[in-house]
């Protein structure tokens, strides 16, 4: 399984489904991050948290937690 914190800065993913329950999985969701979508990742904190990603023509930061939840091919 491929998540989005295998993808490095500078390249774009398809989301194909969400782990996790509840409202975790709920706030991702309403961020814009569902089945899918392409999600461009523009840069990296120097430890890899957080990551910031161009999500349907808009900037957002996402924690490592977060992420991990994220499966994309």
């Amino acid at each position: 399984m491929k998540t989005l914190k295998d993808i490095k800065p500078g390249e774009s993913a398809v989301v194909l489904r969400l782990h996790g329950q509840g409202p975790v999985k709920r706030r991702i969701m309403d961020m814009g991050i569902t089945r899918d979508t392409e999600i461009f990742v523009r840069k990296a904190a120097p430890l890899g948290d957080p990551i910031e990603v161009n999500v349907r023509g808009y900037e957002l930061s996402l924690r490592k937690a977060d992420i991990d939840i994220i499966e994309v091919r």
